[in-house]
C-alpha cells in the first residue's frame, strides 16, 4: 500500500474491534454477518464499516453479507496477525508484572521476549519464565529477537529516557502506560494508555449529573 493510500489512523484503531467481534461470532457458531449486525455489536454504523473495509478491498456481497471466517482472516492479515510479534516490556512493577502475566498476548500473536527494570532488587527475578534484566541488556535482546514493538510501564520521569533507548535500538512502535506524552520521531508509532486520564474524562459526566 502506497504511503499516500494509508487509511486514517481511526480506521486502523477500529480494525482490532472488528476482528474481536468476528472471533466472538465464530465462537457462537455464526458464519455470515451483515455490516448492520456487525456494527450493532461495536456501536458503529453499517456505512462506517463498509467505508473502513473499502480501504483494503471488497469483502462482502450485497444482500448476503460477510463470510465471518474469511473476513476475520483478511483483517488479521491486514493487522499483521498472521505472524508472531516479539515484544519487550520495560518496567516490571505491579502494573508491569500484570502485563507480563497476561495470557491474551500469546493467543493473539504477541510474545513478550524481554523484561527490563532499573530497580536492582528486581533484576534477576523471574516472571513467566523470563528473567528481569537491566537496561544495559535492552539493545542486545532487541537485536537478537528482531523486536520492533515495546511496552513502557515505568514512572513518568523515566519514560522519555526509556523511549529513547528503545528507538535507538530499533523499536518502531510503543505502547506507553506512563502518564506523559513521549517525544518521538515521525516514523515511530505510539499509543497511550492512561487509566487516570480516562477516569477523569468519565468524572466530567458524573459531575454534570450531580450538578457539581
Amino acid at each position: 500500500m502506497d504511503r499516500l493510500d494509508v487509511p486514517p489512523d481511526v480506521v486502523i484503531r477500529r480494525l482490532p474491534l472488528y476482528a474481536r467481534s468476528l472471533r466472538y461470532l465464530l465462537e457462537e457458531g455464526v458464519h455470515s454477518v451483515s455490516s448492520q449486525e456487525l456494527g450493532e455489536r461495536i456501536n458503529v454504523t453499517a456505512a462506517q464499516i463498509r467505508k473502513d473495509l473499502s480501504y483494503f478491498g471488497e469483502f462482502g456481497k450485497q444482500g448476503i453479507g460477510y463470510d465471518v471466517e474469511k473476513l476475520l482472516n483478511h483483517i488479521e492479515r491486514i493487522l499483521g496477525l498472521n505472524q508472531r510479534w516479539p515484544v519487550v516490556l520495560v518496567g516490571v512493577g505491579y502494573l508491569g508484572q500484570a502485563i507480563a502475566r497476561y495470557e491474551g498476548f500469546h493467543k493473539q500473536g504477541l510474545q513478550i521476549v524481554g523484561l527490563f527494570d532499573t530497580d536492582p532488587a528486581k533484576i534477576g527475578e523471574h516472571v513467566n519464565d523470563l528473567t528481569i534484566l537491566p537496561l544495559d541488556q535492552l539493545a542486545r535482546v532487541i537485536r537478537e529477537h528482531h523486536v520492533r514493538l515495546a511496552i513502557i510501564a515505568v514512572p513518568a520521569a523515566q519514560a522519555q529516557h526509556v523511549a529513547d533507548l528503545l528507538i535507538e535500538a530499533g523499536v518502531r512502535a510503543i505502547l506507553n502506560y506512563a502518564p506523559i506524552v513521549l517525544q518521538t520521531p515521525d516514523d515511530v508509532w505510539v499509543r497511550y494508555i492512561d487509566p487516570v486520564a480516562v477516569l477523569h474524562s468519565l468524572t466530567y459526566y458524573l459531575a454534570r449529573e450531580s450538578g457539581d
